[in-house]
């Protein structure tokens, strides 16, 4: 169902900081024309935390809407127990293909909590559902595989970065699954794409890519650079376009959503500011990030002319 980059898009808010869906949809049609595997709308990067249900819908049916069937479209849902259901049942009537279920909100939980949450969540809707390992939602071994094995669960995505449990549980899922169904892993960290060559070892070849969002063509090349063993590629991009904007993502807690946000509204397409409590990037931190985009874009450009020479 998904392969290739994945797009996360942001949702822009007009001067009043309500919804733009004109932007909204002239973005998404955008993102989609560039060539991912498929569309998560009102996500983390899509400031989930911040909409309201009424909201998240008309959101859904826009995205849905936009895309027209071209590549999936799946759509955040999270909270309260009755809360992620609400926002499962609205992707659902909306014309969502899928959800990715964020954590719950607030408490700290055990493995078997988190997945009653899930079983309850997953039975309000016929909808495929990636759960999400970040956060206080933890899965371990045990409890991954009782939520893989409820029918429309299709997937695991990691935002926690510890290697060690994720690899655990990538072999313990795939081995009590079997052939029984197709399961997907996800490395959802912020800008993946630095941990993705870790991820990749340890069978994780799906990711969440913010980049896609402003800069497409970088996000699509470092993907790539990884599936055709570009390591002088990879490389390139890291060192003078990811790491550089994780550097800058990391001064301020956030800024892995306001960053991309500016970067949209860089690249033509005004997608205002941000809903608190996220903050928007200072004026010295939105030119830096112009910066680095430019910076990148020059190396891709650099290496790609030089492979070709030879």
């Amino acid at each position: 169902m998904l392969n290739g980059v994945l797009f996360f898009p942001v949702t822009p808010f007009d001067s009043t900081g309500e919804v733009d869906y004109r932007r909204l949809a002239e973005h998404i049609d955008r993102g989609v024309a560039a060539g991912p595997g498929g569309v998560f709308v009102a996500c983390g990067t899509g400031e989930f935390h911040a909409l309201g249900l009424e909201e998240f819908g008309r959101i859904v049916r826009c995205a849905v809407e936009t895309v027209a069937g071209r590549v999936p479209v799946f759509a955040g849902a999270g909270g309260s127990l009755v809360q992620a259901r609400e926002f499962a049942v609205s992707a659902k009537a909306n014309g969502a293909d899928g959800i990715l279920l964020l954590p719950p909100y607030l408490v700290t939980m055990p493995p078997a909590g988190l997945a009653e949450y899930t079983r309850s969540v997953a039975a309000s809707t016929d909808l495929p559902l990636i759960v999400y390992n970040r956060g206080n939602a933890v899965f371990d071994e045990a409890s991954a595989i009782e939520v893989a094995k409820l029918p429309t669960v299709i997937g695991f995505k990691d935002g926690t970065g510890d290697l060690d449990n994720v690899s655990r549980i990538v072999i313990a899922v795939k081995e009590a699954l079997g052939d029984s169904k197709e399961f997907l892993f996800f490395n959802g960290l912020p800008t993946a794409e630095i941990t993705q060559q870790a991820y990749r070892a340890i069978g994780v070849t799906l990711y969440s890519s913010a980049t896609f969002a402003f800069a497409p063509e970088l996000a699509l090349a470092f993907y790539n650079s990884l599936e055709n063993g570009d390591v002088e590629l990879t490389e390139a991009l890291l060192r003078e376009f990811f790491h550089p904007l994780v550097r800058l993502r990391n001064r301020v807690p956030g800024y892995a959503v306001a960053l991309v946000k500016h970067g949209v509204t860089m690249e033509g397409i005004e997608a205002g500011p941000v809903r608190a409590p996220l903050v928007q990037p200072t004026p010295e931190h939105q030119a830096e990030l112009e910066r680095i985009t430019a910076a990148g874009r020059a190396v891709l450009a650099t290496t790609l002319a030089a492979q070709a020479t030879v």
